[in-house]
């Protein structure tokens, strides 16, 4: 009896291989993968948000944690910059760095919640 093979549809045909408990490691592994990304973007628009908070507001640009949250900003928002030209210049910054905040929202949010759900 040991050499027939299971039948489709039977408890041990439709049993996964391997390791019983791989697939609950696997998407373990993916639920933390999500997690990473989703507050990895996060955390890139908020310092996104935050130098255009602290612009707006006419922050002390020669102060440490402005110059560090502006540097930051400058480097997540690089391959968007001057994509629009506007003469206000509140505008202009929230305009240029907006855009990659809600960009960095959208896609890392999304990639987490298809990862979430595997």
């Amino acid at each position: 009896m040991s050499n027939i093979d299971p039948i489709p549809g039977s408890p041990v045909y439709d049993q996964p291989q391997g390791h019983p408990h791989h697939h609950e490691r696997s998407r373990s592994t993916a639920r933390r993968t999500a997690l990473a990304i989703h507050t990895i973007a996060d955390i890139a628009a908020a310092f996104l948000g935050l130098w255009i908070l602290l612009h707006l507001l006419g922050a002390n640009e020669a102060n440490v944690f402005v110059e560090f949250v502006h540097g930051t900003a400058d480097w997540l928002a690089g391959w968007s910059q001057d994509i629009f030209t506007m003469d206000t210049e509140g505008l202009r910054v929230l305009l240029n760095y907006g855009l990659p905040a809600a960009i960095y929202l959208l896609v890392g949010h999304g990639i987490a919640a298809r990862l979430g759900r595997a």
